[in-house]
């Protein structure tokens, strides 16, 4: 009897070792350290920011932590450390790419360009680019933006489009490039710049948390519609589609409705602000048909 346990312990070891050598790029190495490494923003919100709590907090990070929770069960790891490592739309890529980070859930936009940099994981969101500005700055569209000084954020796929808009149309405009959203937006309610060019729904976020909400609307029509994804390394399949797996039970379970409705329907941290941004048609159909490819590609 003890001779069979011993047989049976022996192969349960080379199977289990066999298993763990099967395990290539970031999966083995998170089950040989225990420990994922995802990167996070600080005002993004209501995806990922900080507030009063000392790790990041939004919509984004439900999702990160979904994720988190698959590769527990796929590893058949009990408990998976979680380190934060802090991005900025300039460094989020490389910093990805170099393995600092091994999962960035925020607010990036996944398009082809950046596809030739790292992988995206099944879409979370879609959003349309448009203007952050004063409800009497007189703006209601980006031609009004002629000769005026404009704020967006750098490194962003705003920045980018806004500049091309510029040059093609000859408008004179001012573009200021700011670090964050946060910036952005300080730039924009102290009469730096008439206008915030970004993604409606993070403009959302900066309005919600203005002095006075009532003050502020969001207008024009979108220079572009975007998809935002989860940002995994290139060449790491089998990381990806765990990520994708636990994006789609995700959905399927209805967690998504639970964690949009707390994020976007409800009040939030830091001072009990309130998005008041209900789900669009466009996410809803991401959600019941999930993918990984860019808007540009739909």
């Amino acid at each position: 009897m003890k001779k069979n346990l011993l047989i049976a312990l022996a192969i349960a070891s080379l199977f289990s070792t066999a298993q763990a050598a099967e395990l290539t790029g970031t999966l083995k190495k998170i089950k040989e350290t225990g420990t994922i490494t995802l990167g996070h923003r600080d005002s993004s919100i209501p995806f990922s920011y900080l507030a009063n709590e000392t790790k990041p907090i939004g919509f984004s990070m439900d999702i990160a932590n979904a994720i988190v929770d698959e590769l527990k069960k796929e590893l058949n790891l009990p408990v998976i450390k979680v380190s934060y490592n802090l991005v900025t739309s300039q460094t989020r890529i490389p910093l990805v790419q170099n393995g600092t980070v091994d999962v960035e859930c925020g607010s990036t936009t996944n398009n082809i360009e950046r596809q030739q940099q790292v992988a995206f994981t099944t879409g979370f969101f879609k959003i349309g680019t448009r203007l952050l500005t004063k409800k009497t700055s007189g703006v209601k569209d980006f031609p009004d933006l002629a000769g005026k000084n404009v704020v967006t954020t750098a490194g962003t796929t705003s920045e980018r489009l806004i500049k091309k808009l510029n040059e093609e149309k000859k408008l004179g405009m001012n573009i200021i490039s700011a670090k964050d959203h946060g910036e952005s937006f300080l730039m924009l309610e102290s009469g730096r710049a008439v206008a915030f060019m970004m993604d409606d729904v993070l403009l959302a976020g900066e309005m919600a948390k203005a002095k006075s909400p009532a003050d502020w609307t969001i207008v024009g029509t979108p220079q572009s519609y975007e998809i935002y994804g989860c940002m995994v390394r290139k060449d790491d399949p089998a990381f990806k589609a765990a990520a994708d797996r636990a994006l789609v039970n995700f959905y399927k379970s209805g967690r998504v409705n639970e964690a949009y409705n707390r994020w976007f329907m409800q009040p939030i941290p830091p001072k009990g602000m309130n998005m008041n941004f209900p789900m669009s048609s466009g996410l809803k159909d991401l959600i019941a048909k999930p993918t990984d490819k860019s808007a540009e590609q739909l």
